[in-house]
């Protein structure tokens, strides 16, 4: 199916699924779809019952975008139906952490809409083949990226795709630039999937 001939987001599959990098006029639309993932209780990624606030600024965004080494893709909305302009993002940095030369997976997002499809399994594939490829001169050893605690879903959800739980964590910020959480025990922690 072309995406010509899309009518509506219930006619999107992985197949669809078209990226391009994001610039800083898409930060806008970016922070709603954030928001939206995270911050309501739509769609089975929601942080809403653990963290409350917004999720991201458009400063971040525009930080991320500009960031040397940072890879931010977006997927915009084929249908024109007019409830979001962007249906899922995913970005990916090369840095060094805890020794290790990676590939720092992040601001990952598909719109509620479209959970369930395959299409954030599109996309994380998508970004690990981008980064493996342009990763030919950083000596890469692996993927990684950081998800809240209190989520056995989403763990499961990266262990199936071979991320695994490592002993790095730290609390989760509490600096309001992220939300404020709901309990005093939540922790970032650190998933790995070597090459």
């Amino acid at each position: 199916m072309s995406t010509n001939t899309l009518s509506s987001t219930a006619d999107i599959t992985k197949d669809n699924v078209r990226l391009r990098v994001a610039t800083p006029d898409d930060a806008k639309e970016l922070v709603k779809l954030l928001d939206c993932c995270y911050r309501t209780d739509a769609g089975w990624t929601n942080e809403a019952a653990l963290i409350g606030g917004i999720r991201t600024t458009e400063d971040e965004i525009i930080q991320t975008i500009n960031k040397e080494g940072s890879y931010l893709f977006v997927f915009d909305n084929p249908t024109n139906d007019g409830d979001f302009n962007l249906l899922a993002c995913i970005g990916v940095q090369f840095t060094n952490m805890h020794g290790k030369n990676i590939a720092y997976i992040g601001t990952f997002a598909v719109s509620p809409k479209l959970q369930g499809k395959g299409i954030g399994n599109t996309l994380l594939s998508a970004v690990e083949t981008f980064a493996t490829r342009h990763a030919e001169s950083r000596a890469l050893d692996g993927f990684a990226m950081s998800i809240l605690s209190h989520r056995p879903e989403l763990l499961a959800y990266y262990q199936r795709r071979g991320y695994q739980m490592t002993d790095h964590a730290m609390p989760f910020p509490d600096d309001g630039k992220n939300g404020k959480p709901k309990r005093d025990d939540l922790t970032l922690n650190w998933l790995f999937k070597g090459l």
